[in-house]
């Protein structure tokens, strides 16, 4: 059955859609373009234009998946492009705010850079990991949505551009290289337990009853 709304400006937006041919893999690859976008103009230090392309090429991104249903085009392929991009931009943005403490001479929050995008890279890691041990693996705070939202903020009140004195860029970075390693934690202790009980429910229909 057709997902598309009935009636209304919803319809007419996926009318605009169906009739540009445009294919949920293309709109993939314009979020990242977008985030590239984002990159660069946090590295010329425009922190709160960057946060708004981050934010916006960010919602493009997401939309990728709704396509896709609407217009049945389901597929592993574009699920793989989605997900390893995703990995790509956080990480684009990321050192593109490294550099810029690197060049400003302040190590601690470009080191505390370096450490969001491993510790961001392994949220999505041991959520793969698990799955393919069939465990599933959406526990932890640092979900990407909400490291999202963190870094984006850090990038609106990046260096006082939009309010005087009001610099949050590095508190951001701080947190996410907080809550993405408190993450990691939550995630390997979930499939610890997961993985013992379910040893455990193994051994006992190994064991011999009796009779």
């Amino acid at each position: 059955m057709d997902s598309q709304p009935s009636g209304g400006a919803a319809a007419t937006v996926w009318r605009i859609v169906d009739a540009s041919r445009i294919t949920p893999n293309t709109v993939t690859v314009l979020g990242f373009l977008g985030i590239c976008a984002a990159a660069v103009l946090a590295i010329e230090r425009l922190w709160v234009i960057s946060a708004l392309v981050f934010v916006a090429s960010g919602l493009v991104d997401s939309l990728d998946g709704l396509l896709a249903r609407h217009q049945g085009r389901v597929t592993a392929f574009g699920a793989f492009l989605d997900s390893t991009l995703d990995r790509i931009e956080e990480g684009l943005v990321l050192t593109a705010v490294a550099f810029q403490f690197a060049d400003a001479g302040d190590a601690v929050p470009a080191a505390a850079c370096v450490l969001t995008v491993l510790g961001s890279l392994m949220v999505s890691y041991t959520r793969a990991r698990a799955e393919a041990l069939g465990v599933e693996c959406k526990v932890g705070i640092a979900t990407r949505p909400v490291r999202v939202v963190v870094l984006s903020i850090g990038l609106v009140f990046g260096a006082g551009e939009l309010i005087s004195d009001v610099d949050l860029l590095a508190a951001s970075i701080y947190a996410m290289a907080g809550l993405t390693a408190f993450t990691v934690g939550q995630r390997v202790l979930h499939v610890r337990g997961e993985l013992k009980a379910l040893e455990a429910s193994e051994e006992g229909l190994n064991e011999p009853s009796d009779v």
